[in-house]
């Protein structure tokens, strides 16, 4: 980051929440296809695993800094622990819910609690809390000594990462229900990226001032429920191109040194976006996994062999495109065609995490049941 020094919704006054959508829910999904005989081609090394506290339906994009890596739990138990070994550095149980992942630079760690309040603690110790105007679960960004923060309210608040001291508040009107998951919020070089309903807008992180704003997707249908349109976590991102999805609606990507949009394309899913320079990567709402041109957002592959499973965001790897389901599986399949390359049977209960690279070239996922595991793909 360059700045310088389970999907249900709620109101935006966080008063109001209401179910998941039926087409999501996984009592209406159809039982899943076998597997069925397939080559291993790609081995999966298990690197070293780590206990931590359950992570129920707390969804989460893992922040790793310096081969350290921040976790968060619902019950409030936050920690960081080195991706190299696996051993914990510093935890600290904050006795209460958290609505939020751990945002993480390195040194601070910030989270959402179930209160409203913002949390930053550093080395294992609490340095502020401070009390927010609306709910928000997306995870905090921490960079260049400050604090941002996506609310429910469809506003994004920036704090001073030492003091806690407000700096800044810039909201933008939109539709009045908000995805109760994790949504966009990153760093762009010298500006802050953050996903404002189906809007992937670009703020100036000194003021808050708007740099542009593109629409990805916008809202259609006669009622709230309808018409609600939000971007999810994570964006993927290479160099000025910078791809997101709209939750259920469409994919899009983005030049974010011009703030234009490239292409954008029809994809139901809710899960965030993989990819690397030539190909982007998504998995569907149905469980079909589909690669897509970066620069033109033509379909490159499709494969139905992970069909009706509940799948994670996918990493694209040089040795293939990892992804888990709920059933605690971790899939590699070909970059070239989709093709399974191998598959292993972890003991997760589902995944609260997408796989996350490291710098090694391996990568760590977060199981619901609170396992932090590192793999790799010799």
């Amino acid at each position: 980051m360059k700045i310088r020094r389970s999907s249900i919704f709620t109101s935006a006054i966080g008063l109001v929440l209401l179910g998941l959508l039926a087409a999501c829910g996984s009592s209406s999904r159809p039982e899943p296809p076998p597997i069925g005989e397939f080559k291993a081609q790609q081995a999966i090394k298990t690197l070293w695993t780590f206990k931590f506290a359950a992570a129920d339906q707390l969804n989460q994009s893992l922040q790793i800094v310096n081969d350290h890596v921040a976790l968060a739990s619902a019950d409030g138990t936050v920690a960081v622990v080195n991706t190299t070994d696996g051993k914990l550095s510093w935890k600290y149980a904050l006795g209460m819910r958290l609505l939020s992942g751990a945002g993480f630079d390195g040194e601070k760690l910030a989270v959402i609690s179930a209160s409203n309040e913002l949390v930053v603690l550093q080395d294992g110790k609490l340095l502020w809390r401070k009390r927010m105007k609306a709910q928000s679960y997306t995870n905090p960004l921490v960079a260049g000594d400050r604090v941002f923060v996506l609310l429910a309210d469809r506003s994004v608040a920036a704090f001073d990462a030492g003091t806690g001291q407000p700096l800044w508040t810039q909201q933008r009107p939109g539709e009045p229900l908000v995805l109760k998951q994790n949504g966009v919020l990153s760093a762009f070089q010298n500006s802050l990226l953050a996903g404002m309903g189906g809007h992937l807008v670009s703020l100036n992180p000194d003021n808050g001032q708007i740099l542009w704003d593109v629409a990805i997707a916008n809202p259609r249908g006669i009622n709230d429920l309808e018409r609600l349109v939000d971007l999810v976590a994570s964006p993927s991102r290479v160099r000025n191109s910078v791809c997101v999805r709209a939750f259920q609606a469409q994919i899009g990507c983005v030049d974010a040194s011009r703030g234009a949009l490239v292409w954008n394309k029809s994809s139901v899913g809710i899960k965030g976006l993989g990819g690397e320079a030539e190909v982007l990567v998504s998995s569907e709402s149905n469980g079909v996994v589909r690669a897509w041109s970066r620069s033109t957002g033509e379909r490159v592959w499709d494969t139905d062999r992970l069909k009706y499973r509940e799948l994670s965001a996918p990493l694209w790897t040089t040795k293939g495109v990892v992804v888990g389901d709920e059933g605690g599986w971790i899939y590699v399949l070909s970059g070239k065609d989709g093709s399974l390359l191998n598959r292993l049977q972890t003991t997760a209960s589902g995944f609260a995490s997408a796989p996350t690279p490291l710098a090694d070239g391996g990568f760590v996922m977060l199981s619901r049941n609170g396992q932090l595991s590192a793999y790799q793909l010799p």
